[in-house]
């Protein structure tokens, strides 16, 4: 007869136990009558039009399965980007096919490396996996190809890279990236995590399209919640080598994307004039933003995504700033859990928001004791 005392329970496997769930930014404020929300780095332009069209048709279908494969818009993004369809796996949001990477690659006794404010889920999937995170340092908060390399041993089983990074909005060109494929060894899986590829314009930057397309160990992934607007509907895809996809393909649910993403995101793709309106706002507002701010007497760190990062001269003060902007319903995003205490991140927005954003900063270092600058 089995015996049960009370004090039984089901225990997660070591390691689950050692991860810190992931923290999303603040969406509102208690004390505002009209909510600006600057800390997820969302589109402030919304979905295509087209998009949303096409997800509003999908409510004749609800009661039928999605297509597994997601064959059509493989097809769309293969089109879109001239890629092989057969290689690209789909995935709801660019996090699931992450920790599908970490869950297919890592196990109990092998090590995954992410830098030293790379995006917090790589620490989470690679513990999930059994695995044992690896911090590899940066150089003026941005990626260091030579940091990573020494990080490097016969554990590594997979290294994940945020190019551009999110919070910090640096990146690599892509020589540097080249050069880190080039040294790793053939096993080890290099992800390059390029959710906000579309907003850099740069001459020197590639998400990663050429390493995908040639190398046996590279994978590229992509979102729809960024440029495309459609992070609500949790939408992502990767470009791999042929084992790697087979390997995905493998454990991924069988019906993983539903079929009013997978329409939305075949319509957002099409939709090339609200792409280039969105990619011309953010280098409008980008740049304005970068100045204003850097006027007042505040510290930014060049970005080439759509938002940017604020160094305030200390923890103390980045958290009164914070309650001050919030309490004007200006929500940003705190980054202590990035290493970054004595900073905020800031979405871009609409022109009205990035606006009253600047005034709320000044207000601030007004009663602060006057600007910096």
């Amino acid at each position: 007869m089995n015996s049960f005392d009370g004090r039984e329970r089901p225990r997660p496997r070591t390691g689950v136990l050692a991860i810190d769930p992931y923290r999303p930014g603040k969406s509102g404020s208690t004390s505002a009558s009209r909510i600006y929300k600057l800390s997820s780095n969302e589109t402030p332009l919304g979905a295509s039009p087209r998009a949303q069209a096409a997800f509003q048709k999908v409510a004749e279908r609800l009661a039928l399965y999605p297509d597994g494969g997601a064959a059509a818009l493989r097809e769309a993004i293969g089109a879109r980007y001239g890629l092989d369809p057969a290689r690209i796996v789909c995935g709801a949001g660019s996090d699931e096919l992450i920790s599908f990477l970490a869950h297919a690659f890592v196990g109990p006794g092998d090590e995954g490396i992410s830098t030293r404010h790379g995006f917090s889920i790589y620490r989470i999937v690679i513990l999930a996996a059994g695995g044992t995170p690896v911090v590899a340092d940066e150089t003026n908060l941005t990626a260091d190809v030579d940091a990573i390399l020494a990080k490097v041993t016969e554990k590594t089983k997979i290294i994940f890279l945020a190019n551009p990074n999110n919070p910090t909005g640096t990146y690599l060109p892509f020589g540097e990236i080249k050069r880190l494929a080039a040294a790793l060894p053939p096993h080890i899986v290099l992800v390059l995590d390029a959710a906000y590829a579309e907003y850099v314009t740069r001459n020197d930057y590639s998400p990663g399209f050429e390493l995908a397309l040639t190398s046996e160990n590279v994978v590229m992934t992509r979102t729809f919640s960024k440029i495309y607007g459609l992070a609500g509907l949790r939408l992502g895809w990767c470009y791999a080598p042929a084992a790697i996809c087979d390997a995905l393909n493998r454990i991924r649910g069988p019906f993983n994307i539903s079929t009013g993403a997978m329409e939305a995101g075949i319509a957002a793709l099409q939709d090339i004039e609200h792409i280039d309106t969105s990619i011309a706002h953010n280098e409008t507002w980008l740049a304005w933003l970068t100045q204003e701010i850097t006027r007042l007497g505040i510290e930014v760190t060049p970005s080439v995504g759509n938002f940017l990062l604020m160094h305030f001269k200390d923890s103390a003060e980045a958290r009164a700033a914070d309650a001050f902007l919030t309490q004007r319903g200006l929500i940003l995003r705190a980054v202590d859990v990035y290493e970054l205490p004595q900073c905020l991140r800031l979405s871009v927005g609409t022109e009205e928001a990035n606006r009253l954003v600047v005034a709320a900063l000044a207000e601030f270092l007004k009663s602060e004791g006057g600007p910096r600058g």
